[in-house]
């Protein structure tokens, strides 16, 4: 049973028998909001370009980054699907996503933050129905959903991130507004949400 994440919120990566999760994929699905007014009946929805993006962190320092440019983590426990440049059609299917294998992410790498940008420069106001959700990418089942809402000025969205917690990792929705084309953009703004 998926869980409706709120921003702040935290769950644990357990499966309900309560053995640790070993893949999980974070999907990230949107659309182009309908433009408005007489000239909008003439051109139709404009494309809207989101990046999702994995950045690896070791002790609070960068240590790798997954995105539309570097598909695979150089250790190769994250993954990149691929670069959609112009989301969906509203079918709710994840239109990028970033697999992580955490049995095999590096003992020294303690958290991965999610991010997505508009590297096409709209703003979160012209994108309707986005959401970043996690998966057990064993069995399909979805564990979490942040469902991003409120649209806003705003061009990027650091979503969430997974943390070493104990023996397991914990997954904390984080949803807080940012500016930037690149995750190279936000790393300022990751920074106090590590």
């Amino acid at each position: 049973m998926s869980v409706n994440l709120s921003k702040g919120q935290q769950i644990s990566l357990s499966k309900s028998d309560g053995t640790a999760l070993t893949s999980v994929r974070m999907g990230l699905g949107w659309q182009a909001a309908p433009r408005k007014g007489f000239l909008a009946k003439l051109t139709g929805a404009r494309e809207i370009d989101l990046d999702a993006s994995a950045v690896l962190f070791a002790a609070g320092q960068a240590a790798d980054v997954v995105f539309f440019q570097h598909l695979v983590s150089d250790d190769g426990s994250v993954r990149h699907t691929g670069d959609n440049l112009t989301g969906g059609a509203g079918t709710g299917g994840d239109d990028e996503a970033v697999l992580v294998d955490l049995s095999r992410v590096p003992a020294h790498v303690d958290q991965i933050v999610f991010t997505v940008n508009s590297f096409t420069g709209q703003t979160f106001a012209e994108v309707q129905n986005a959401f970043c959700r996690l998966v057990d990418e064993t069995t399909g089942a979805e564990l979490a959903r942040y469902t991003l809402t409120g649209g806003g000025a705003h061009t990027a969205q650091i979503m969430a991130k997974v943390h070493r917690s104990g023996g397991g990792w914990q997954m904390k929705a984080i949803g807080a507004p940012a500016t930037g084309r690149t995750f190279q953009d936000l790393l300022p703004a990751i920074t106090p949400h590590l």
